[in-house]
Parts: structure tokens; sequence; C-alpha cells
């Protein structure tokens, strides 16, 4: 069955790069899944109003980035992510793995995410990481705000433009969800870590590579602060 792709929100960007940060937003966030098929090339220019010029050149940008599979004859799929990482994950987590030890793991890799992410990041990843900063705020339910913290992580994974380490973002999103749905617990949590982000993205754009990884270790401390439990 054919995926529906929803309407284009244009801006004054590269079209190639808006359709590429278009379709992985909808990949990360679920709305397309592996298996998904996409339109047929004509169609879906149609459907984005561009060129099929600019939508081949998303479309080869999305399968350099493992998200697409592209077969003559057979058009566009979602593919699935590794799934060898994924199953180590579950077998973790049956070791009852301790929090601490998840946290120091996140300590460890993702300030090297970020500072990939500044050295590769391609105009559509920063379009992906802008989109959802324009979508959190404070005012969100804990819940919302949590599933936009995970998006940006992902995304920024993604941008570092290595798929072991988008796994290994999501692995250790798994291990550390129950604390970080307690830095989005209060108002002033979300605001901060939406503080945080705002700085990584503002180091990425800029390809600042040290800074987007000092920028991380600043927001995991503020985040962890936040995080200790009510007494």
């Amino acid at each position: 069955m054919t995926a529906s792709i929803p309407p284009l929100r244009r801006r004054a960007r590269s079209v190639s790069a808006e359709v590429a940060a278009h379709l992985e937003g909808l990949i990360t966030r679920g709305e397309l899944r592996a298996g998904d098929r996409l339109p047929p090339e004509r169609e879906l220019a149609a459907g984005l109003s561009v060129s099929r010029s600019s939508l081949r050149q998303a479309m080869f940008e999305l399968e350099s980035k493992q998200l697409i599979e592209r077969r003559q004859g057979r058009g566009s799929t979602v593919i699935e992510n590794p799934r060898r990482a994924g199953d180590l994950a579950g077998g973790l987590a049956d070791l009852d793995i301790e929090l601490g030890h998840a946290i120091e793991l996140r300590d460890l890799v993702e300030p090297r995410i970020a500072e990939l992410a500044a050295l590769r990041a391609v105009e559509s990843n920063l379009l992906s990481l802008d989109d959802v900063l324009a979508r959190s705020s404070d005012a969100l339910s804990p819940a919302e705000s949590l599933r936009l913290d995970i998006e940006f992580h992902t995304l920024l994974a993604r941008a570092a433009q290595n798929p072991l380490l988008v796994t290994l973002c999501t692995m250790t999103t798994d291990w550390t969800r129950r604390t970080r749905a307690l830095s989005h617990r209060t108002r002033h949590a979300r605001a901060l870590s939406i503080d945080g982000h705002h700085r990584i993205y503002t180091a990425v754009a800029a390809h600042d590579g040290p800074g987007a990884a000092a920028a991380m270790e600043q927001h995991l401390r503020e985040v962890r602060e936040v995080s200790r439990p009510r007494r």
C-alpha cells in the first residue's frame, strides 16, 4: 500500500533540502514506517508542488542516509533501522541496567554526536532540527515535550551521518526514558531543556564542533539537575 504524504511547508531554502527534511521528519516521527512505499515520483512531486529534479535530489539524499531504498520498477520504500543493535538493547534491558550506567553512557556518546553533527550536517538536517525547535514550548504537556526532546536528539544523531549512532541514540533513549520524563515534569524544566536544544542547534548550524559538544555537555548537566527525584 502506498503511503500518504502530507503537504510540504515551504520556506526560503533549497527545495531539495526542504523535501528531504520533510520526509526525514515523517520517518523520524513514525508517520512513515519501515515498509511503507512512497508514491510514484511524478505523483509525489505534484503532491509536494516541487519539480521532479528537486525531488530526485532529495530522494538521493534520503537513500544516502539509509532511510529509504530505491529499486527500479518498485519505487522507493522506507527501510528498517539496523536490528542487531536493537536486539542487544532488548537483551540488556532484561539485565535490569542501572540508570546511572545509562546516564554515564549518554554523557560519553551525545557530546560526540553533537560534535559530528556540527561537522557533517547538511541543510536538510538543519531544517529538520529547526522544525522541532519551532514546535517546542514550555507550555506543552510533559508527554509532548518529551516526545519532541527525543525527536530532536534522534535528528541530531542522523545529522552525524552515521546510522549506528542513530541506533545507539535510540538505545540510550530507551534506557534513560524514566529520567528524561523527570526533566519535563515542570514548566521550568521544559524551558531549560528547550534552551539547551537552542544552544546546541546554534553551534551545529555554525558548524562549530567543539561548541556543539560543549553545549551538549551543559545541556546534559542541566537536565540531570532538574531530573533529581523530589523528596
